[in-house]
């Protein structure tokens, strides 16, 4: 392995460790680039988008009620009866319901409507952090685990929370303690709805014999729950996504009894109702609770109620496989697609000596020898090139048109990771013929407007600093324009690449 001078030291500690650089900021990690990063680590936890801050019940009301409309516009279709309503300019997504304009009375668009303008807005302060930050390291970082604990829009309730849930759930916990940021993580209403968890009711549950019988409703009416009444059952999806994907890994050693044992424990974990008084909230409902001990991976849980679930969340936050497994996601993501085994083990190490303490193991991120290589292994996401192409600019997009249309024609649609298992982070995913194309593409319309009469060279030097090669050096400075040098920069194998 190859070792890097200071210089180059503070440009990987920008561009690797961090999300690229912006003007100036290779120059202030220059004089120590681990004390740099070091000092990004934030026992508070990760910075917050800036702007509204809707909570996760505020979002979940917000669409109770369009479901509302939804329903009685059809039933007003059903009767043939069409009264036209008032638009209420205490709610600027229903105003296109105003007399005038019926198209946009559907329900249907009025709903996609406040689907895409919630998420646009989460998605665009999200990005305008992560393009103006000092602290790239503390982002990137925040990014990795918010992919970690995937929450996807692609159902529709879960897509107006997915913002706060990474505010809520991910960025206080993301240098605090493992299981916390876990337990955080698994029962927060964003997670409950995406993998079904509000559908989970225990076979042998009061819930469940009121249910299959005709006695009196367990769950107080709540809208959330209508469908689980309806085919009372176990739902397996969250307990194993924990094991597969958050905690021990697909290797961990686990059986589907496991699964099954974990997904009767976690019965009962569920999302208030309106008659709760706790509409959108975390709640646990005993009597959709399986009743008894549950054995998972070979331990004995005789708690009752949801202290059960808990106690197995811990136990699996403190295994050994879950440091191995977690450790190697970490070193994959930040090094290399095929990362050294000696900075797994470093991770792995810090990690059981500290009990999960995670701003532990990223100061042994940052202090391992095998991050300072000088090869650039890992190619950008389509994210990172575009987070990373506002930085090198020293700007920042001003809404989400400006950036969200590239990254869906790009693959990554905001918010809409494909599966649970978050969005690939290795070459091969992201390093198409076709989306190459794209990204040249991106790189020549934003640098027309992006450079101005600043000199491309002066750019590329500060975004890249000793990783800019003599070649990209010489083709940026031979260019016909000062966009086509900055957009040389941007397609350039060692921009690309961090």
């Amino acid at each position: 392995m190859a070792l890097a001078d200071q210089d180059m030291k503070a440009a990987i500690a920008v561009t690797r460790f961090g999300l690229g650089a912006r003007p100036g900021e290779i120059d202030q990690a220059r004089n120590d680039p681990q004390g740099f990063l070091k000092g990004q680590i934030r026992r508070s936890g990760a910075d917050q988008p800036a702007g509204p801050a809707p909570t996760t019940a505020q979002r979940m009301a917000d669409f109770r009620n369009f479901q509302r409309e939804k329903r009685e516009v059809r039933l007003e279709k059903a009767s043939d009866v069409r009264p036209q309503k008032a638009a209420d300019p205490a709610n600027p997504a229903m105003m296109d319901a105003a007399p005038g304009k019926g198209e946009a009375r559907d329900p249907v668009k009025v709903v996609g409507n406040m689907l895409r303008k919630d998420i646009s807005e989460d998605f665009a302060a999200r990005t305008q952090l992560a393009a103006t930050t000092d602290a790239g390291f503390r982002e990137r970082w925040t990014l990795f685990w918010a992919n970690h604990f995937t929450v996807s829009a692609t159902k529709a309730i879960t897509g107006t929370v997915v913002g706060p849930f990474e505010e809520e759930a991910i960025r206080p916990h993301v240098f605090g303690r493992f299981d916390d940021l876990l337990g955080a993580a698994e029962t927060h209403p964003a997670m409950l709805t995406y993998l079904d968890q509000i559908q989970s009711i225990g076979p042998d549950s009061e819930a469940a014999h009121n249910a299959r019988f005709g006695g009196r409703g367990g769950f107080g009416g709540a809208n959330l729950q209508k469908a689980a009444l309806r085919t009372p059952g176990l739902n397996e999806n969250l307990a194993r996504e924990i094991m597969e994907l958050h905690t021990v890994g697909v290797n961990g050693g686990y059986t589907q009894a496991d699964v099954t044992e974990f997904a009767r424990a976690m019965t009962g974990i569920s999302i208030g109702g309106e008659r709760d008084g706790a509409y959108g909230a975390a709640v646990f409902r005993v009597q959709a609770h399986e009743p008894g001990g549950r054995t998972v991976m070979g331990v004995r849980y005789d708690q009752r109620g949801k202290e059960q679930a808990g106690a197995i969340l811990a136990d699996l936050a403190a295994k050994p496989q879950t440091a191995r497994f977690i450790c190697t996601k970490l070193a994959r993501h930040f090094v290399a697609d095929d990362p050294p085994p000696a900075l797994v083990s470093r991770l792995e190490a810090a990690w059981t000596g500290s009990r999960g303490d995670l701003a532990t193991v990223a100061e042994a991120l940052v202090s391992a020898p095998e991050g300072w290589d000088p090869t650039p292994a890992k190619f950008k996401t389509p994210y990172e090139f575009i987070v990373s192409s506002y930085r090198a600019a020293g700007g920042s997009p001003m809404g989400f048109q400006q950036f969200g249309p590239i990254l869906t024609a790009l693959g990554q649609k905001p918010f809409s990771a494909p599966s649970p298992k978050g969005w690939p982070e290795d070459a091969q995913s992201w390093a198409a013929p076709d989306a190459i194309v794209k990204r040249m593409q991106f790189a020549q319309a934003f640098s027309a407007g992006a450079v101005r009469d600043r000199d491309p060279k002066a750019l590329a030097a500060d975004a890249l600093g000793e990783r800019l090669s003599p070649d990209t050096a010489k083709a940026i400075a031979h260019a016909e324009s000062r966009p086509e040098g900055f957009a040389l920069l941007l397609m350039s194998p060692e921009f690309q690449r961090r």
